[in-house]
């Protein structure tokens, strides 16, 4: 099998990424369709009122998600997705049940938008750490840049399918069909074995769990590194919707169809980083700092695009390195992290990520409207290239290696001090304790104890080299010269 799709030999992920599939285009589906129906039956065209269902649909994970971060290290993920499966799709039928019924009012939506967002903040986090369960830990890095790639295959199938059924049926029906794509994802979590699960370790019950996962996270600057990097480029950068509509609008006059096919140029991108990122096995911090910068760029480049054509082809590098950061970034922060704290510590992530969204895109909107829809991409593109260079300059001095040499005694290198050297003698001991005073165990600043610097005569052999870093290794590399 290529090590793209290695992930999918495992019965339980195949049965995951169907369901998710499914799911994923049914939930495209009703984003748009939800736009649409606010946009043109509830409020007479006004941007507000969309803007403001998307953010009661995201806002829930700055307040819900550490919460539910807490409850999938605590309790069965598979039972707790089924839940939040079950509760997504009857919001869906009632939503649909509503519109088709002629009820449905701005307030319902509104409703219904808040509550789903509630059910998101829970699932996200759980749907995120249990996919480790699914997999070995050496595929889990393959099996999250599948997910995404399911994620961005539907996001090109549902809109479009979508827009065709609108048409066709109306916005009430496409609700009822994504409530019935949510029993894909319920079925395929019924049929896993769970024998074959790689059950992770829950958290017991304790009071101080959620500042646990708080001062985890603070201590683990190489997780921090990837917050700060994923949730500046998310704030300023990641509004592709909100850009793109005002780019196809504004500089080229094009109209909804056109703004479609941003979307699905995009997504092109989108899943062929995902994809590319799926074949490595393990992803470094280094290369979440090193693809945000490659958005920084390709946004720049994008957002001088003159002719709307070109700025289509320019979408795609941005989809590329935009889902190679945040898989990787994925990929690194589960990887690394002890498995009791995973849920909580992909809440906070997740809180970065998503709670992003309400705060950037007014601020995004707002420098659209004022400077033009160029600078709105703008400042997403500067935000890039200063976070990610400043990460690149801190990590290079945080965790700068250092190389030092380390005389040790073996029976192929002799140590003498120098003064026996310049007087003719022969080797005698360097320490007061009548050792050969290579380590300095005399309590002295250097080899060679109180005599002088040992010198290393080779006799066939050399001395030996120890690499020790800054951040707490000389100790262990103190160990070895000793041994």
């Amino acid at each position: 099998m290529s090590p793209t799709f290695t992930s999918l030999q495992y019965r339980n992920y195949r049965l995951w990424f169907a369901g998710a599939l499914v799911a994923n285009v049914g939930t495209w589906m009703q984003r748009v369709a939800q736009d649409w129906l606010v946009l043109t039956q509830l409020s007479h065209e006004s941007g507000v009122a969309v803007g403001f269902t998307t953010a009661l649909q995201f806002a829930p994970v700055l307040f819900l998600s550490a919460w539910a971060g807490l409850l999938a290290d605590r309790v069965d993920r598979r039972k707790l997705l089924v839940a939040t499966q079950i509760g997504q799709g009857v919001l869906a039928a009632g939503l649909g049940a509503l519109v088709l019924s002629g009820h449905a009012q701005l307030w319902h939506v509104y409703l219904f938008a808040g509550a789903l967002g509630c059910v998101s903040a829970i699932d996200a986090p759980v749907r995120q750490t249990f996919v480790a369960e699914l997999v070995p830990a050496n595929r889990l890095s393959n099996a999250v840049g599948l997910n995404s790639a399911s994620f961005n295959a539907a996001r090109l199938i549902g809109p479009g399918l979508a827009g065709l059924l609108i048409a066709a049926v109306g916005t009430g029906w496409v609700f009822l069909i994504n409530a019935v794509t949510f029993g894909a994802t319920i079925l395929s979590l019924t049929l896993m074995r769970t024998g074959e699960m790689h059950r992770m370790p829950t958290a017991s019950r304790a009071k101080g769990q959620i500042r646990e996962g708080v001062r985890y996270v603070r201590n683990r600057t190489d997780i921090l590194v990837i917050m700060v990097v994923v949730g500046v480029v998310s704030t300023f950068g990641l509004n592709f919707q909100l850009t793109s509509a005002m780019m196809a609008r504004t500089e080229f006059g094009r109209g909804a169809g056109e703004y479609g096919i941003l979307g699905s140029v995009l997504a092109i991108g989108s899943l062929t980083g995902a994809l590319l990122a799926a074949r490595r096995e393990r992803p470094r911090v280094r290369l979440v700092i090193g693809a945000a910068f490659a958005f920084g760029i390709a946004s720049g480049v994008m957002a001088l695009m003159p002719t709307y054509p070109s700025f289509a082809v320019a979408c795609i590098p941005v989809g590329l390195a935009s889902l190679t950061m945040m898989t990787a970034a994925n990929s690194t922060i589960q990887l690394s992290t002890d498995p009791a704290m995973r849920g909580r510590v992909m809440a906070l992530y997740m809180i970065v990520f998503l709670g992003a969204t309400p705060v950037g895109s007014p601020v995004v909107g707002w420098v659209g409207e004022t400077f033009g829809p160029r600078w709105a991409i703008g400042i997403g593109s500067i935000s890039a290239l200063l976070v990610s260079t400043a990460a690149a300059v801190w990590a290079a001095r945080a965790w700068h290696v250092q190389v030092r040499y380390h005389v040790l005694s073996r029976p192929h290198v002799e140590v003498v001090h120098l003064d026996a050297v310049l007087a003719g003698g022969g080797p005698g001991p360097g320490g007061s304790d009548g050792t050969d005073g290579s380590d300095g165990t005399d309590g002295t600043d250097g080899p060679g104890g109180p005599g002088g610097p040992g010198v290393p005569v080779q006799r066939g052999g050399g001395a030996r080299l120890v690499a020790a870093s800054r951040l707490g290794a000389q100790d262990a590399a103190d160990r070895q010269s000793a041994a």
